[in-house]
């Protein structure tokens, strides 16, 4: 098996758990990731296994798609319901009006701190070990960009909304940032990603669903190959005598494939080269100061 699969994490495991699961029920060692899920929130999880591993580099991963409920009323020191509360107030006294006045706030570029309880790492240490310990140290804040936020409904002081965000987006932010806005603070109760890039929940399995499909010896029809996620970049197809000087580890001259001629490119262009919907080879195309192209090979595949 050589792709993807695509897991519905289930609420209470980490993402290294699901590796792990799926490293025993496929029975092997080189299997990754993409994207982190929270332990309390569900949903899309990509995991690569044998080749896929290589693809990851190249994914287009830009967009998430999330369902989000919001416990309004309350702020906790994780800025989810799984965190030690910090304070309380009234959050059931909150208009439409406003609810829909902050949404509007906060959709489009926005800037994030993000949280202490988090993956990213300070001096060689992730967030979270720090902030375990009591410990809070100066973030930096970037720039995200929410393309869309929908209320979906409101029962106060719960209020659901479905995120369609750019990569690196603190959804737990987001709500703390909305309760702050809101003057009565919020936490994240519930964390639901039905998107990530191509990978989409409807695609998605269960653990249990992946390991009935290995018993039957059904994994290959689950798993969505390196050449179909890659389905953003150019193809260029290649010919028998450039399959096999790709798999020597040299470019492709331009009879070896099956274009008439290189694509312009005045920016450095990452392409797949396959054969007959396979993934042969990830290679970067730049210009030679109008003299011709030069063909990089960034990844070969089996």
């Amino acid at each position: 098996m050589n792709g993807f699969v695509v897991i519905d994490k289930p609420v209470g495991l980490t993402s290294h758990d699901v590796v792990n699961r799926v490293r025993r029920i496929l029975g092997t060692r080189r299997v990754g990731h993409t994207g982190t899920l929270d332990p309390f929130a569900t949903g899309v999880l990509p995991v690569a296994v044998n080749e896929g591993t290589k693809a990851i580099p190249f994914l287009d991963e830009g967009q998430k798609v999330y369902e989000a409920l919001l416990r309004l009323g309350v702020k906790t020191d994780t800025l989810d319901m799984t965190g030690r509360v910090l304070h309380e107030a009234d959050g059931t006294q909150v208009s439409r009006d406003r609810l829909e006045a902050v949404v509007a706030d906060f959709t489009g570029e926005i800037s994030q701190m993000p949280p202490m309880f988090s993956a990213i790492k300070q001096d060689g240490q992730p967030l979270y070990k720090l902030a375990r310990k009591g410990q809070e140290v100066e973030r930096q804040a970037r720039q995200v960009q929410i393309y869309s936020l929908e209320i979906v409904s409101v029962d106060l002081p719960l209020v659901a909304l479905r995120v369609v965000c750019s990569r690196g987006t603190y959804v737990r932010s987001l709500a703390d940032d909305m309760g702050a806005a809101l003057g009565c603070g919020a936490a994240l109760q519930e964390l639901r990603r039905t998107a990530s890039g191509p990978f989409t929940i409807a695609a998605s399995m269960t653990l249990d669903e992946l390991q009935e499909a290995a018993q039957e010896g059904r994994t290959e029809a689950v798993c969505r190959t390196p050449y179909a996620v890659l389905g953003h970049l150019m193809d260029i197809p290649l010919t028998d005598a450039g399959v096999v000087k790709v798999r020597h580890g040299r470019a492709p001259e331009l009879d070896e494939t099956g274009i008439a001629a290189w694509p312009a490119c005045a920016a450095p262009l990452t392409v797949r080269l396959s054969q007959g919907q396979e993934l042969v080879a990830v290679a970067e195309l730049s210009s030679l100061d109008g003299e011709g192209v030069r063909i990089a090979l960034k990844r070969v595949f089996c």
